[in-house]
């Protein structure tokens, strides 16, 4: 997966300031997983949140501008081969229609908006390994009959 080359100078710019996710969290006000998407053009930023993202970063206005432009989502019509990504795809193919039979069981037909949504990432602390425990939460939405 290739990256734009936005997403490539923030990131060097991030990294060159030594700062996390959660550092630019604290600056610009938005949870961390948030701005990384803002980052890899999966989300845009108001011109507010920009300015304070790319003053941080250290770099030019016109990155600014263009984190506020409505970006191309998604990764492509092809399987991910990033091993992290793909194991979100295989957890989908192997835990998808149980999720989807579930969700149906406790709300009835329809989907969860991933418009009207958060996504969080905690570490929990084991003794065997530390764990990655990520929560999503997203509105409800019925499909409607006419």
């Amino acid at each position: 997966m290739s990256v734009p080359e936005i997403t490539q100078t923030l990131l060097a710019a991030k990294q060159e300031k030594g700062l996390s996710f959660a550092d630019l969290e604290k600056v610009v006000g938005r949870d961390e997983v948030w701005i990384a998407a803002v980052m890899y053009r999966q989300a845009s930023a108001s011109e507010d949140e920009a300015s304070k993202l790319v003053f941080t970063l250290g770099l030019s206005p016109e990155i600014a501008k263009a984190l506020t432009e409505c970006p191309l989502k998604g990764l492509g019509p092809v399987v991910p081969t990033d091993p992290l990504i793909y194991r979100f795809y295989e957890i989908m193919q192997i835990y998808g229609m149980p999720l989807k039979a579930v969700i149906h069981d406790k709300f009835g037909d329809g989907i969860m908006s991933a418009i009207d949504f958060t996504l969080d990432v905690e570490k929990e602390e084991d003794l065997k390994g530390d764990r990655v425990k990520v929560v999503m939460s997203g509105k409800f939405l019925p499909y409607k009959k006419w």
